[in-house]
C-alpha cells in the first residue's frame, strides 16, 4: 500500500512512505484494544462457559459449545456431540500458586487474572467504546483520504477466479511482491482487510449491543436480528475467534515477509522496497 504520491516509479531498495499517520495510530490502538477486549471477554465467558442458539440459555438447556470439566475432573471442550480433552489448558488448569481451578479459560488468558466478572465487564465496556469510536473515525478518514478506494477496493479483474488462484499459489510458495508491486495489496490481502473492516469488527460491535439488555429499550430489533440474545452471544464468540485467526495469520505473514521492515513501516511509515532476487 502506497499512501503517497511520488514522482517516478519507486525501485527495489528505495525507502518510501507506506502508511499514513492515521493508519499507524489506528493499527496499534486497535491491536491493544482487541487484546484487552479478548482477554476480558474470556473472563466474562468464564462466568457461563456455554453457548446456545436462540433467545434463552441456562444450565438445563443443551449448548452447542461448552468448555468445562467432567465428573472425573478432566478439562474438556464439547462442540455438539464431539468432546476433546483439554486438561491443563481449558476447563481444568493450575494457577501460579499451583492450585487447581475449574474454569473455561486459564488465568494467563484473561483480564483480570483472578476471577471477577464485574471487573471484566468494566474493562470490556470501556475498550468497546475505543473500538467503536476508533473504527468509525478510521473509516471516515480512510474514505476522505482515498485509502479505501485506492488500497482496499477490489477491481473486477481481481475478482476473476484465475487472478485469485494465482495469488493463492504465490502465497503458498511464499513468493512476496518486490519492487513497486510491494506497495500494493494483492487480492487476498484486500479480502482479508475488507473482512475485518466491513464485516468482523462491525459484527462484533453490533452483537455486543444485541447482548445488552439496555439495547431493548431503544433498538430491540438489533437482538431480534440475530434470533435472540444467546444467538448474538454465539456469533460474538465466533467472530472474536475469527479475528484471533486473522491476527495469527497476519503475524505469520509479517514474520515471513521481513519483520523489521514490516514493523518499521507501521511505526514510522517508512518502508524499504524489496529487491528482485538476484539484484545487487
Amino acid at each position: 500500500m502506497n499512501e503517497d504520491s511520488t514522482s517516478g516509479a519507486p525501485r527495489g531498495g528505495d525507502l518510501v512512505r507506506r502508511h499514513r499517520l492515521s493508519t499507524r495510530l489506528w493499527h496499534w490502538t486497535n491491536a491493544v484494544t482487541l487484546l484487552v477486549m479478548l482477554m476480558s471477554g474470556l473472563m466474562i465467558f468464564n462466568a457461563h462457559p456455554r453457548l446456545y442458539w436462540g433467545e434463552y440459555g441456562a444450565n438445563s438447556d443443551q449448548p452447542w459449545l461448552e468448555i468445562g470439566s467432567n465428573r472425573q475432573g478432566r478439562g474438556m471442550v464439547k462442540i455438539g456431540p464431539a468432546i476433546v480433552e483439554t486438561t491443563g489448558v481449558l476447563g481444568v488448569w493450575k494457577n501460579p500458586e499451583g492450585e487447581v481451578r475449574r474454569r473455561a479459560f486459564p488465568w494467563w488468558a484473561t483480564i483480570p487474572s483472578d476471577y471477577s466478572l464485574a471487573d471484566a465487564r468494566l474493562w470490556h465496556l470501556a475498550f468497546a467504546w475505543v473500538l467503536a469510536v476508533g473504527l468509525l473515525i478510521y473509516l471516515l478518514l480512510s474514505l476522505l483520504n482515498g485509502h479505501l478506494r485506492r488500497d482496499i477496493h477490489i477491481s473486477r479483474a481481481e475478482w476473476r477466479p484465475s487472478h485469485i488462484w494465482h495469488d493463492v499459489r504465490e502465497h503458498a510458495r511464499l513468493r512476496f511482491p518486490t519492487e513497486a508491486a510491494a506497495l500494493r495489496y494483492n487480492v487476498l490481502q484486500k479480502l482479508a482487510y475488507a473482512f475485518v473492516l466491513f464485516l468482523a469488527l462491525p459484527l462484533i460491535i453490533v452483537t455486543g449491543l444485541a447482548m445488552s439488555p439496555g439495547t431493548d429499550a431503544w433498538a430491540s430489533f438489533v437482538t431480534e436480528l440475530f434470533g435472540g440474545r444467546q444467538s448474538a452471544r454465539s456469533v460474538h464468540f465466533i467472530t472474536a475467534f475469527a479475528l484471533v485467526g486473522f491476527f495469527l495469520v497476519h503475524i505469520v505473514m509479517v514474520l515471513l515477509a521481513g519483520p523489521i521492515n514490516e514493523v518499521r513501516s507501521m511505526i514510522t511509515g517508512k518502508y524499504r522496497l524489496p529487491k528482485e532476487k538476484g539484484d545487487a
